[in-house]
């Protein structure tokens, strides 16, 4: 019996039509553009409308990766959200989702792993199809984190918008797809991002609460690791990456963190400008971007980074 991988086949993204630009939130906040840009390298968020949910953001998501993929809603046996802004603590927003898009035939699942969820959604997705009981995946990332945002902190309210990414993967007995992967956690971390209240301990979601400087210094440093981890895990050398998409959190992270890994700017994904940290979505978000810019074209050997609060990190090394 041939070993089984998992390819990604199509991704789609969906951003909500509101834009918040820089200029916005110095209307609310002591802030401008310059200030802004310079710092986190972010022009403009998107932010969902009152009756828009991350499970309709999904939905959205998902029906573009399912068009993009030529892959019918009867063909996926497989759905795995990432979020933390859940449309309610229970049920997951992924029986939502199903709802909406009539997955009869899937079996549906969230996850949450904040940033990193979109790369621990993939590892789960890839260790199920090589099960070999499941042979079409869609896992998606969407967030509306504008709703536990303080617009009143301007260190926080700058980087945070609302949208969602998806992937399809399939099976395949061809050596391609994702070759190998990285996940880690250490909750030693947990006081340094995070949401602020929660149902067994405020009975309120909160808002987001974030140390800056510790945040960077632990992103800059475990980024660049996981990723050399992943590409020798898989037999190749960083000379052989031809696209690396980190999460879009900050453009000072990824700037630092590129130093420590030798890949050519030209090969580096960077949409954080039009839609700022979307946490779970930004991964799949830029995977889409990518793909549609030409930036990322089939047979390219792809690596996405992330990490998150929790603190969560995980790497995927992929062939496209």
């Amino acid at each position: 019996m041939s070993e089984i991988y998992s390819e990604i086949i199509g991704t789609g993204s969906y951003l909500p039509e509101k834009i918040v630009t820089n200029e916005d939130l110095s209307k609310v906040v002591d802030t401008s553009d310059e200030w802004i840009f310079t710092r986190t390298g972010i022009k403009e968020r998107r932010v969902a409308d009152d009756g828009e949910y991350t499970s309709d953001l999904s939905a959205r998501a998902i029906s573009d990766a399912l068009k993009n993929a030529n892959v019918s809603v009867d063909d996926v046996d497989l759905l795995i959200v990432a979020t933390i802004t859940p449309d309610l603590v229970f049920p997951a927003t992924a029986c939502i989702v199903q709802k909406k898009l009539g997955l009869k035939n899937a079996v549906v699942f969230d996850i949450q792993a904040a940033c990193s969820g979109f790369v621990y959604g993939l590892t789960v997705a890839d260790a199920m199809i090589k099960s070999g009981q499941y042979k079409t995946a869609v896992v998606v990332g969407a967030e509306t984190l504008s709703r536990i945002t303080d617009w009143t902190d301007r260190t926080t309210c700058v980087l945070f918008g609302d949208g969602a990414g998806a992937a399809v993967l399939r099976a395949t007995s061809k050596k391609t797809g994702i070759l190998s992967y990285s996940i880690k956690s250490d909750g030693n971390y947990v006081d340094i991002l995070k949401a602020t209240g929660g149902p067994s301990m405020t009975k309120t979601s909160g808002n987001i609460y974030m140390e800056g400087k510790e945040v960077f210094k632990l992103a800059v440093a475990r980024m660049p690791e996981i990723s050399k981890e992943v590409v020798a895990k898989a037999g190749y050398t960083m000379a052989d990456v031809d696209c690396f998409i980190p999460h879009q959190a900050n453009v000072r992270i990824i700037d630092a963190a590129l130093k420590n890994l030798d890949i050519p700017e030209e090969k580096v994904v960077k949409s954080i400008q039009s839609h700022g940290n979307i946490s779970s979505a930004c991964i799949p978000l830029a995977l889409n971007i990518a793909t549609k810019n030409g930036q990322l074209k089939k047979g390219d050997k792809v690596l996405l980074t992330a990490m998150g609060a929790g603190f969560t990190w995980g790497s995927v090394f992929l062939e496209f």
